[in-house]
């Protein structure tokens, strides 16, 4: 079964689980995209912190559970990122790792979407997830800094030089990136 298919709520001793995947898919999927910058190893970044998830679920608190996931998918991203830069640095020479577009834009139409993500995969890790939850996941400071186990202050420095590297050569800034005043807040 699909997470979005409406059967899946009704079956078993598991349905919150079950309610929670097919509420939240769509949305931790996008979460997924922005930190790893492909479709395909979003779903399967998803689909690892689920697995990863499930055998915790009946102990979570359900207030808390989006938080927990979403913890987890950053820290699986980040075990992720990891291995997958070891692979690269024994590799001889890297994969064609560039981006495939089908926009419906038509022959050189460019993607939003697939523009920032793209920008946000040359930031370093830490700085890319601290963009993404908090500026497109709209988390505040603190919550931020709760999801990646961090201080305040730490989220603040990590966002002010992610935005200061995406300003300083992005196409996207005068539409999507945060006023220097709205960084501030």
């Amino acid at each position: 079964m699909q997470p979005s298919d409406p059967r899946a709520a009704d079956s078993g001793p598991d349905s919150e689980f079950t309610r929670f995947v097919a509420a939240r898919w769509r949305a931790l999927t996008h979460t997924a995209y922005l930190l790893t910058g492909d479709f395909h190893e979003a779903e399967d970044l998803v689909q690892t912190t689920l697995a990863k998830v499930y055998p915790h679920w009946r102990r979570l608190d359900p207030e808390r559970a989006e938080h927990y996931v979403r913890r987890s998918l950053v820290n699986t991203n980040r075990s992720r990122y990891r291995r997958r830069r070891i692979t690269h640095l024994l590799l001889p020479s890297l994969p064609d790792t560039g981006p495939v577009h089908d926009d419906g834009a038509g022959a050189g139409g460019v993607d939003v979407y697939d523009a920032l993500a793209r920008e946000l995969a040359d930031l370093p890790e830490r700085q890319r997830a601290v963009v993404v939850l908090r500026y497109c996941e709209d988390l505040s400071v603190e919550e931020v800094a709760d999801v990646l186990g961090c201080s305040v202050g730490t989220v603040k420095s990590q966002a002010s030089r992610a935005l200061a590297k995406l300003r300083s050569r992005s196409a996207l800034t005068r539409t999507y990136l945060p006023s220097r005043s709205a960084e501030a807040r």
